[in-house]
């Protein structure tokens, strides 16, 4: 019987602006990416999200992005390798202080935005990134896009690592996702991100938009909490992969080539 994971960005509410809607998302999903001040989020939004997370027995994941509050991490930065290395360390090691004051554990990282967009066309950039999470904690698990550069760099580091395909974006040929300027990119029918999950799940593969196939790693599945139909999104991803007879639980990581 497959299983997968079901992730979703999150906390990226900022003091009294409020966005998504996290604490129903939380009792749907199973692991949650919890965003770390740069590109969203505060240590006050940090610290109820990884409260409620904790309660509800959720895998938790740092989600590092570019420092760029008003563009949401997505705008694209020109970054030193060593600079990113250290804003990534930063914002993992933020994290994992939060978690512990919540009683819980930070297992996995996730890169946010235009970080995660660049790194996923450039294997060193990617590397440098990584370089940066493992130096806090070797044993992490990095949550990749999968077929990607982002998955070049963690096989050839060695490290634990997932692999992730989406469920409200589109993908081009090479497995990068659609530019989001473009006529639909995101995804916000439920009913057809549901349909696609299952056909992904089941073939093991990425389906673009042209119709290839492009066997992936398929270990958790994302949506992205700040879209307006992300619960709905949720609730019906997950029904439709049960009724498939596929498992929702927390991916365990693997090592090597997928």
């Amino acid at each position: 019987m497959p299983s997968v994971d079901l992730n979703a960005d999150m906390g990226e509410s900022f003091g009294p602006w409020v966005m998504g809607q996290d604490e129903a998302l939380l009792k749907v999903i199973t692991s949650a990416n919890i965003a770390c001040g740069m590109h969203a989020g505060d240590w006050d939004v940090m610290a109820a999200t990884l409260r409620t997370a904790v309660a509800q027995g959720t895998g938790i994941g740092a989600h590092p992005g570019f420092p760029d509050l008003q563009g949401f991490g997505r705008r694209r930065m020109d970054m030193p390798r060593d600079s990113l290395r250290n804003l990534v360390a930063y914002q993992l090691g933020a994290a994992q202080a939060m978690a512990r004051i919540a009683g819980g554990a930070v297992r996995h990282l996730k890169l946010h935005g235009a970080l995660a967009n660049m790194c996923a066309e450039d294997a060193e950039l990617a590397r440098a990134a990584y370089d940066g999470a493992l130096g806090v904690d070797p044993d992490i698990i990095v949550m990749v896009l999968a077929g990607t550069r982002q998955q070049e760099a963690v096989e050839a580091l060695g490290c634990r690592w997932a692999g992730e395909i989406f469920s409200d974006r589109a993908y081009n040929d090479d497995a990068t996702l659609v530019d989001r300027r473009l006529p639909g990119a995101v995804i916000h029918d439920a009913a057809r991100a549901a349909e696609r999950m299952v056909r992904m799940v089941e073939a093991g593969a990425i389906i673009t938009e042209s119709g290839r196939r492009i066997p992936a790693a398929v270990d958790t599945i994302c949506l992205h909490g700040d879209g307006k139909t992300a619960l709905q999104i949720a609730r019906e991803v997950r029904v439709a992969l049960e009724v498939s007879g596929v498992t929702l639980q927390v991916f365990e990581g693997r090592t090597g080539r997928a």
